[in-house]
């Protein structure tokens, strides 16, 4: 996955694991007392001096320490993911001493060999709780974020009015919500407006993504992306008048898996056509080839014209306009 620096190491060891929970899985406890217990197993407790694993015994006062050692996950990725920043690329030198073994025994939790229901194996039978950042008092930061990637200010506030789009409290990420066919959240992607840091929640369920429902519900054509900024990119070009006007379902993939899509198809029968809008990379490519394969629909691909993905055809087609009409203004001037 790469590695990170001892810089970024200590950076993440300072960040309390209740500020961490409170953010990021308050759905999946519960307040008890001046501390709170995980609604799933009781044993487990976090406050604000740290969390406790009774049944393990064993504990730590570090959101990173929690994350590898209850979550499961590894130091780099348990670093990136509270820091939200990428991981370095490795170099031969850096494999060999950054991060080690050394760095490892530097986590202030003891081994325990017990297996429990906190205890992370590879075929979970329980899945982890789907849990919901906290949200800000206002959306003010993630508004002014969308924006300033070229996003139309009218549909980042119809995502927020429509309950699918939000601040998260701490971090001021990004966070774009995938609802059932009652209107419950069953995924979330988020994004920081800050760094490159991009996950989904815990529990997140991919086949329910982000989706922009058209203005005719009875609509037989949907688009599909692989993010949720990249959907409101498109439809950005769309309303503004740079590209042709589409009125179909737009629906982001969450990645490049097609769990999303195969649920939608179920959900809206009457849907005949796809136009694959994956980005202009290997990755995109093959994911447009495996929907030009399902049998229920017929599929067009309209790759980004401009960088990689949509946003980037946004941002670049805006850059071009404003200088053209830059041009336009001094040149009456002369």
């Amino acid at each position: 996955m790469g590695r990170v620096t001892g810089e970024q190491l200590e950076r993440a060891r300072l960040i309390p694991v209740l500020e961490y929970i409170l953010d990021y899985e308050s759905d999946a406890y519960k307040r008890v007392g001046n501390g709170y217990r995980l609604k799933s197993d009781s044993a487990f407790a976090v406050d604000e001096n740290g969390w406790y694993c009774h049944k393990r015994s064993i504990g730590s006062r570090t959101a990173l320490d929690y994350l590898v050692e209850i979550k499961g996950y590894g130091l780099v990725e348990a670093v990136c993911t509270l820091l939200n920043e990428s991981p370095l690329e490795r170099s031969n030198r850096a494999e060999s001493t950054t991060p080690s073994s050394n760095v490892q025994k530097n986590l202030k939790v003891q081994p325990s060999t017990t297996n429990t229901s906190l205890t992370p194996t590879p075929h979970v039978t329980n899945p982890i709780p789907f849990s919901l950042p906290l949200r800000h008092k206002d959306n003010n930061r993630i508004i002014a974020y969308l924006q300033s990637r070229g996003i139309d200010r009218d549909l980042i506030m119809d995502c927020i009015e429509r309950g699918i789009l939000f601040e998260s409290k701490y971090y001021h990420n990004c966070v774009f919500l995938g609802k059932d066919e009652n209107n419950r959240t069953k995924f979330a992607a988020m994004r920081s407006i800050a760094t490159n840091f991009m996950r989904d929640a815990d529990g997140s369920d991919k086949r329910y993504g982000f989706i922009l429902a058209p203005t005719d519900p009875d609509s037989q054509s949907v688009a599909v992306y692989e993010s949720p900024i990249d959907c409101l990119s498109h439809q950005t070009l769309c309303k503004q008048g740079y590209i042709p006007h589409f009125d179909g379902w737009r629906l982001s993939l969450g990645g490049t898996s097609l769990l999303a899509l195969e649920h939608f198809l179920e959900r809206y029968p009457n849907i005949k056509h796809c136009l694959v809008c994956t980005d202009a990379d290997k990755a995109g490519d093959k994911v447009a080839a495996k929907i030009s394969g399902l049998t229920k629909i017929t599929t067009d691909r309209l790759s980004p014209t401009h960088g990689t993905d949509w946003n980037d055809t946004l941002i670049a087609i805006k850059d071009s306009k404003h200088k053209q009409n830059h041009t336009c203004e001094v040149s009456q001037l002369l």
